[in-house]
């Protein structure tokens, strides 16, 4: 068992009773803080080797440090504060589950919290499987290829995707975020599959949240 994400549905159900955004702040800043210490504890289920625990505790340390950074200074509605907590809650739960082959989602050339203009977005997606693996993109659920969290509607276009499975993966796709603003967020998870002889063998998503400047 791994600690998942709720499927991006916001995990303060009644957000928008909350008397103000700064106070929402406070809140959901102090939320972060709190549940990264069950992630902590997956950790520790794990008996990881001295590397990797470190290595994995580091990760939620500096998610819970950034996301948190991010609440206070990138946010500005109700909404906005919630993208970027389930963001940082995705991002805790893939990095307690560690990464087992080599993937990276970049957004001019950053990953994990980026920068880009309203407008259409290029997403890097790389991947390199184990040695006799594959890799392939896959599907966050059966119907849905990426999980999207977005203050402003946002689409990203499938017409170029590959099924089959390749020894690397380096694919560039088309976010349509022209209907964003400055100061928007969007929160993007892409699921990459590793595969041996076609069978599907690991997967792990990566979460992106992109700022709009």
């Amino acid at each position: 068992m791994l600690p998942l994400d709720k499927g991006g549905a916001p995990y303060d159900e009644g957000s928008e009773r909350a008397s103000s955004v700064e106070d929402y702040k406070v809140t959901c800043i102090q939320f972060i803080k709190d549940i990264c210490n069950d992630y902590l504890a997956w950790v520790d289920y794990y008996k990881l080797p001295p590397d990797e625990d470190r290595k994995r505790r580091d990760r939620i340390h500096a998610i819970v440090e950034r996301t948190n950074d991010w609440i206070a200074k990138v946010a500005t509605t109700i909404k906005g504060v919630d993208v970027v907590m389930n963001d940082g809650i995705q991002k805790m739960a893939e990095n307690t589950a560690g990464y087992p082959f080599q993937i990276g989602v970049f957004v001019n050339n950053t990953s994990g919290y980026t920068l880009a203009k309203p407008g259409i977005v290029d997403i890097n997606i790389k991947a390199v499987g184990r040695e006799g693996s594959k890799v392939k993109l896959g599907w966050h659920q059966k119907e849905k290829r990426f999980l999207i969290s977005s203050t402003s509607p946002v689409s990203i276009d499938e017409s170029n995707i590959d099924e089959q499975d390749a020894e690397m993966l380096d694919l560039h796709l088309n976010m349509d975020a022209r209907t964003c603003l400055q100061r928007d967020v969007v929160s993007f998870t892409v699921i990459v599959a590793e595969t041996k002889d076609g069978q599907e063998i690991e997967r792990r998503g990566v979460t992106t949240i992109i700022h709009m400047v």
